[in-house]
């Protein structure tokens, strides 16, 4: 979705993952994103952070720009997660932005170690 107005855009999601649901592919805004989490339990990951887990009553944020947001998918395999976010962007540059295998190839070494790795 592109920004509407020339100097600045934002939006309101209301996001409804069920039970083990992945979330989105790795993806960026062109501006910052603050969420909370209403039900739940979000699983939530950016560029250079570890993996953690936002519980409901929690909130989240992302700065926007050049960072990748790997994960934000329910934590919870027996239960749904509910979360609402707030999202501005750039003037002319659309809200989210999916980031192709190329490039998460490339920026590998900015992903901070998988719970796995560590």
């Amino acid at each position: 979705m592109p920004c509407d107005r020339a100097d600045a855009g934002a939006g309101v999601s209301l996001q409804e993952w069920p039970p083990g649901h992945p979330g989105l592919p790795p993806h960026r805004h062109s501006g910052p994103s603050f969420g909370y989490v209403m039900e739940g339990a979000l699983r939530f990951e950016l560029e250079g952070e570890p993996e953690h887990v936002v519980e409901a009553g929690g909130t989240f944020w992302e700065p926007g720009g050049d960072v990748i947001h790997y994960q934000d998918g329910n934590a919870l395999s027996d239960a749904p997660t509910k979360f609402v976010v707030t999202m501005l962007c750039a003037p002319g540059q659309p809200m989210l932005t999916l980031v192709d295998e190329e490039e998460l190839k490339e920026r590998a070494h900015l992903r901070a170690p998988r719970p796995s790795e560590g």
